[in-house]
């Protein structure tokens, strides 16, 4: 007797495939497909690139903290203000050793008046513009020139070279530097062309016999142990003592000048 719903075919009783409502049962190895999926790590998340040093900004920041454009110079202030004077340097070579050479100037010859001045005197500050303008105008790029010249001259920085420097600086640029001085402070104060080769014959060669005792002790050190940009800045340090005596010497009065025999 067949079961409701069953037919025959070719012998055989079909049966009804009956459907649970819920689908199709799982089969045995879904449990542990699921539970050895599910056991795997996360796949691990790549990491960022590293993140270069900030590069440090010869520039830096001499007034207020470093932005991170620019980077630290340095910790301390003073290290922030060379870090300003050096990305000067760079950017604006000639400028900044003008500048420079000014305000040594300007220090150097306050400094020589307050030594000479009596009781009742006060500052010529007449005299104070004329040499921080020398030294602004004349010092400061010829001095840029000379050193450059110089270490393209005489590239190496031994003992040998050094003393060639040493001397070409005091028998050819010390002598010539000298005589634009005396002749630069000498025209700004109105004296004639006779007065000035007057006050050269009076005053260049004894200033230059006192630089022989000063300068080449400051010529080797700078020659010798100081990077080329950085030896105008080395050398104005050195020349405020010779500074005060030079504009010392270039305070005098008038030389008197020689009258040829009438004949």
């Amino acid at each position: 007797m067949a079961t409701a719903g069953a037919f025959h075919a070719g012998g055989f009783l079909l049966l009804p495939v009956r459907r649970s409502l819920r689908g199709p049962s799982p089969s045995p190895w879904s449990h542990f497909r699921t539970h050895f999926i599910s056991s795997k790590p996360p796949p691990s998340t790549p990491l960022p690139p590293p993140v270069p040093p900030a590069r440090l900004s010869p520039v830096g920041s001499a007034f207020g903290p470093p932005s991170r454009k620019t980077g630290a110079v340095g910790a301390g202030a003073g290290a922030g203000v060379v870090g300003w004077y050096l990305g000067l340097l760079d950017a604006r070579p000639v400028l900044t050793k003008s500048v420079t050479a000014a305000v040594i100037f300007t220090a150097a010859d306050v400094s020589s008046q307050m030594l000479t001045l009596g009781p009742e005197d006060s500052l010529d500050f007449l005299r104070t513009m004329r040499m921080a303008s020398y030294g602004f105008l004349i010092s400061g790029p010829s001095l840029h020139l000379w050193f450059n010249f110089i270490s393209k001259l005489f590239p190496k920085k031994d003992v040998v070279n050094t003393l060639k420097k040493m001397f070409i600086g005091q028998a050819v640029y010390g002598p010539i530097i000298n005589s634009v001085f005396f002749s630069y402070n000498a025209g700004l104060q109105g004296e004639t062309v006779a007065e000035i080769i007057a006050r050269l014959k009076r005053d260049l060669v004894p200033t230059i016999k006192s630089g022989l005792l000063y300068w080449p002790t400051c010529d080797f050190i700078t020659f010798k142990f100081v990077p080329v940009h950085l030896q105008p800045l080395v050398s104005n340090s050195f020349s405020f003592l010779w500074t005060i005596y030079i504009t010392y010497m270039a305070s005098l009065k008038k030389a008197d000048v020689e009258v040829a025999p009438s004949t």
